[in-house]
């Protein structure tokens, strides 16, 4: 079996996701510490959801993630997870952000499955939006 496959109690998969979402009005507040702990609250919920983080950039008005995750278990929540405690906590330990946005995320996000294009190129394309 391939090493990039993973198995349940019942399937063998290899699922990767490429996510994007944004803070609400597409404001610049992931910034002065509020994306360091975001990562942080991400990768508690890596382990406790059980998902895999291939690669997570943080931007000041946006946030890439690859994600590896079970089928069963679904991107929607994951994403649901992820965007709901990290708007609980970020706005309970950075009380600025209420006052700049009403909620911290918007309802959306864009998934695409990642398959096409070779994982590194999207993993590079993740790693290089910094930079820009």
């Amino acid at each position: 079996m391939r090493k990039d496959f993973k198995t349940n109690s019942n399937i063998v998969y290899c699922c990767k996701f490429h996510v994007i979402f944004c803070p609400k009005y597409r404001r610049n507040v992931l910034i002065n510490g509020v994306d360091e702990r975001f990562k942080q609250i991400v990768a508690d919920l890596e382990k406790e959801l059980k998902f895999d983080v291939e690669e997570l950039e943080v931007m000041p008005d946006h946030v890439h993630l690859l994600i590896d995750c079970d089928p069963q278990f679904g991107i929607h929540r994951i994403v649901k997870a992820i965007k709901g405690r990290s708007s609980f906590l970020l706005r309970k330990e950075f009380p600025w952000l209420k006052s700049r946005i009403p909620t911290l995320w918007t309802n959306s996000y864009f998934v695409a499955t990642v398959g096409g294009a070779p994982l590194e190129v999207i993993k590079q394309y993740i790693a290089d939006q910094k930079v820009k």
